[in-house]
């Protein structure tokens, strides 16, 4: 029997699916799937298909069940398979019989008589997605009134972020690349082109970096001295804290990525100790000037790029980055020099890893609160009334949102 054109891309959709909500994967461990795809584009579809899936999942299913007498069951195979048919019809943009040729194969030995009937009346009815994707009950209920703004930024992927080495050749750059900047160093470009094959990318001119993942290696101030960055790779805070004059010690428990932290500082030419140790073993043999710590958290602000986090993260979760989160922090501490400075940050926007840790470290530890000012954020950001920063996908609209994240900072 032939091949059915395009079915691998879309077999490789559905184990990611399969691997990310059955087994709590994240999308880009459950993307080795798509690695067997000889074909780049192939590759690029399955990751698109299982993305958009996640993106809009609540949306597909309330659309699914709009058309079924009776309930399929959330892990039936005939759902995922749906679910994938109407992102390709409808985010993808794939004509409904290529959907149909592509996806009943998928249900070999299955119910695709139950599938085709099912989408074939969703596309005669010419269903519609509303404008931004819907969150899942409790995930509504954690975000409450941030939960609708943040909804509005998930729509669609992120554009590109980049941080310019040296933050006076940020109009140059702008130029070559034709991207706006929102912040001094910062440029944002349209998604679509390798990042590899940009100019300024081979000379290390620039590095990759989300906008709010910008702001807390700013919060450290210009170079002054020794700085940690704990949990560092894969570099952005690291060449951000060397380009202002740091004398960095950079460390993180992943070789892999530390490896990657290590390339990256050989392209833009920038120096720092690398360190590869468990924060919550390695003990330093000096004290810090500035210690930065972007602490390992559930990572729901990076929604945005990475949609499976909305499924698959929860109050267990949560509990658990908090308790560990809480471990480094009362490590951390003990490396701070008198009159040196802690900015603890996290990529999560849940108050747990964020705001009630601030309050705990304000109760704790005789630290003294380092307010955030105005003048140190981009445009159309203000701090917290308590002087932090709390950042969410919704925010910036027009410019393109960016991630979530919180950041607090303290002296000694």
């Amino acid at each position: 029997m032939a091949k059915t054109p395009g079915l691998q891309p879309r077999r490789a959709a559905l184990k990611m699916l399969d691997a990310v909500l059955r087994r709590g994967e994240t999308l880009e461990q459950a993307g080795g799937a798509a690695n067997g795809l000889g074909n780049p584009s192939d590759r690029a579809l399955a990751r698109a298909i299982a993305g958009e899936v996640l993106r809009w999942l609540v949306d597909f299913d309330a659309l699914i069940d709009s058309a079924t007498s009776k309930t399929l069951p959330d892990d039936a195979k005939a759902r995922m398979v749906l679910r994938m048919m109407l992102a390709q019809w409808l985010r993808l943009e794939t004509p409904p019989h290529a959907v149909v040729a592509t996806a009943l194969p998928l249900l070999d030995g299955g119910p695709k008589r139950l599938a085709h009937g099912v989408f074939a009346t969703l596309t005669r009815q010419d269903a519609k997605l509303p404008d931004n994707p819907a969150l899942p009950d409790a995930v509504m209920m954690r975000w409450g009134e941030w939960a609708e703004a943040i909804a509005s930024g998930l729509a669609v992927p992120p554009p590109l972020d980049l941080t310019v080495k040296d933050h006076e050749k940020t109009d140059e750059w702008a130029e070559k690349l034709g991207g706006e900047s929102l912040y001094p160093g910062h440029l944002r470009l349209q998604r679509g082109t390798a990042v590899e094959k940009l100019p300024g990318y081979e000379q290390g001119a620039w590095w990759v970096q989300d906008l709010a993942a910008m702001i807390a290696p700013r919060l450290c101030g210009e170079g002054k001295g020794q700085a940690l960055d704990l949990c560092a790779a894969p570099g952005g805070k690291t060449m951000a804290l060397a380009s202002a004059g740091w004398q960095v010690t950079a460390l993180d428990n992943n070789a892999r990525r530390m490896l990657r932290l290590r390339e990256n500082l050989a392209r833009t030419r920038l120096e720092a100790k690398t360190v590869i140790a468990d924060a919550l073993e390695w003990e330093p043999d000096e004290k810090f000037d500035v210690i930065l710590l972007d602490a390992p958290c559930t990572a729901t602000g990076t929604a945005r790029r990475h949609p499976e986090v909305v499924h698959r993260i929860g109050p267990r979760q949560i509990a658990e980055m908090a308790d560990i989160q809480r471990t480094i922090i009362t490590r951390a501490v003990k490396w701070l020099a008198p009159g040196g400075t802690l900015v603890y940050a996290v990529c999560s926007l849940e108050t747990g890893e964020g705001e009630d840790q601030a309050r705990w470290i304000d109760g704790e530890f005789g630290l003294t609160p380092l307010p955030v000012g105005n003048t140190e954020l981009p445009e159309a950001l203000e701090p917290t009334s308590e002087g932090w920063v709390r950042t969410h996908p919704g925010m910036l609209p027009e410019n393109g949102g960016l991630d979530g994240f919180f950041i607090a900072r303290w002296t000694k």
